[in-house]
């Protein structure tokens, strides 16, 4: 059983912790593609889903996974809330404290900032985002996808080529993902690479090819177009020639491996339509992997509370 109060990032999760909450998001899965969706394991518990930054996926998915479990949800956007009028971040994590939240799912432009939100309130505190940071459960449910179609994900070969810098995907994947075993190689231009995320555990590659070569999982992630405003390479074009996958490129990688995104795909871009609608890619199948991984989350923290 999970010992800890609030999930925030992998950077510290064990592999104990990590295998505890995969496993459970299996039994999930099967059950919701059984046509499952009620479910009582948070029966008269409350989940807060409160975003500072625009969201589609992971905020319908946690909702959808609370919902599942028997739990009321409230969404709080924070441009039309208290925040808008100047409420600080410890404010309101007190006001929903005192409104009794047992969970509080927060996504926020600067990272650490669940991290003191888990200090002043009594309700577990799941991290869906934070800066450049992290995004634990994008990752969990990464490895789910990983693990039901290898098995396991020790000895594990993923490469991940795109705006790695600001990424928080590529940061909690690196985390989990060499905690469980598994080789991450990473490619991007220098402009997209963070300082010392070789330091982390990473490879950093070359080239393309080199990245690729001998990979179980290709994993692309969206280009934040401002950042191609801001001059981190030179047009889009060019980065989808040098630094995208299409067909082609996908050859290196070896022949049952599989094509992963975080979402949303920019076509054309990370990935070509062709390489997006293979019969490798598993892009739809993260998303249902990501209700299950945050059923299984608020869950196993529900159980931690009560211990």
């Amino acid at each position: 059983m999970l010992k800890r109060k609030d999930l925030l990032g992998l950077i510290d999760a064990s592999a104990s912790e990590i295998t505890e909450i995969l496993d459970l998001a299996e039994e999930f899965k099967n059950r919701i593609k059984k046509g499952e969706k009620k479910m009582s394991y948070l029966e008269g518990k409350t989940a807060t889903i409160l975003f500072y930054e625009n969201s589609t996926r992971t905020r319908t998915s946690f909702e959808e996974a609370a919902k599942y479990l028997g739990a009321t949800t409230i969404n709080i956007v924070a441009g039309n809330s208290s925040v808008a009028k100047g409420e600080t971040l410890v404010d309101t994590g007190k006001t929903l404290d005192a409104q009794r939240n047992d969970f509080i799912v927060m996504r926020h432009p600067i990272g650490g900032a669940p991290y003191l939100l888990a200090k002043t309130v009594q309700a577990s505190v799941l991290n869906a985002g934070d800066g450049m940071n992290e995004h634990p459960t994008q990752a969990l449910l990464d490895m789910l996808t990983m693990r039901e179609v290898f098995g396991s994900l020790k000895g594990l070969k993923v490469a991940i080529l795109g705006d790695i810098k600001h990424s928080r995907v590529a940061k909690s994947n690196l985390f989990g993902l060499k905690t469980m075993g598994a080789e991450v190689t990473m490619y991007a231009p220098e402009t997209l690479i963070p300082k010392g995320i070789d330091q982390l555990g990473a490879k950093l590659c070359k080239t393309r090819q080199e990245a690729l070569d001998g990979a179980d999982v290709v994993m692309g992630l969206r280009i934040q177009l401002e950042r191609q405003q801001a001059g981190a390479f030179p047009s889009l074009g060019e980065y989808a020639a040098n630094y995208g996958v299409d067909k082609r490129i996908l050859e290196y990688a070896k022949p049952n491996a599989i094509v992963l995104h975080p979402g949303p795909v920019n076509r054309g871009v990370e990935l070509t339509s062709d390489v997006i609608d293979h019969e490798r890619s598993h892009i739809e199948d993260q998303v249902l992997s990501g209700v299950a991984v945050r059923m299984a989350a608020l869950t196993l923290l529900n159980e931690a509370r009560k211990a």
